[in-house]
């Protein structure tokens, strides 16, 4: 028995998400091949970043910084019934009726995997999500590819945060080890 054309639709649509995000996947490696960073190279575009900065500088910014796997990111959740947060890949399929088996099936166990890529955009809608219950605010994924790691993340918290995360620069500093701080949520 044939597939009957609404079938067929969602059939070619799925596909489509599939190959557009299979590209954006490749245009991601491709560029992050040709702008291999290096730590000094991070240390002079923190220099030159501030606040005046365009989006797209910033962006560049905090990719450099926060370096992972170009091909995915994760995407933050709450479920305000269960008071429950987290992350989760971001995906071309979510929620797709007839395609995504969330939440019975994991995003990683899923056969439907339309993982979207890191990209400036995604970035700048992040830095764009303000306090409260922000509507957009991502995650990478740091271990790369080939098992290497591109940065280290310390979580500062508790009333004196602030003095434990500068006393952490400085250490950083004052061992060469390039550091640059940053305020999440």
């Amino acid at each position: 028995m044939s597939a009957g054309p609404d079938e067929l639709v969602t059939r070619i649509e799925a596909r489509l998400r599939e190959l557009e995000a299979e590209r954006s996947v490749l245009e991601s490696e491709l560029r992050a091949i040709r702008a291999k960073p290096t730590p000094k190279s991070v240390g002079q575009q923190q220099a030159t970043v501030t606040a005046a900065s365009s989006s797209a500088e910033k962006a560049a910014l905090f990719r450099r910084l926060f370096a992972g796997r170009p091909d995915v990111y994760a995407r933050r959740w709450e479920n305000p019934k269960t008071e429950k947060s987290g992350y989760a890949p971001a995906c071309a399929n979510e929620w797709v009726r007839g395609v995504c088996a969330k939440p019975q099936v994991k995003c990683g166990e899923c056969s439907h995997q339309a993982f979207i890529p890191m990209s400036d955009e995604v970035v700048v809608k992040h830095l764009r999500a303000t306090g409260g219950r922000a509507d957009f605010i991502v995650g990478v994924y740091p271990l790369l590819s080939d098992d290497r790691c591109w940065f280290l993340a310390a979580d500062f918290d508790d009333r004196d945060w602030s003095v434990d995360a500068l006393a952490y620069l400085e250490m950083c500093r004052e061992y060469g080890v390039p550091a640059a701080l940053e305020r999440s949520r």
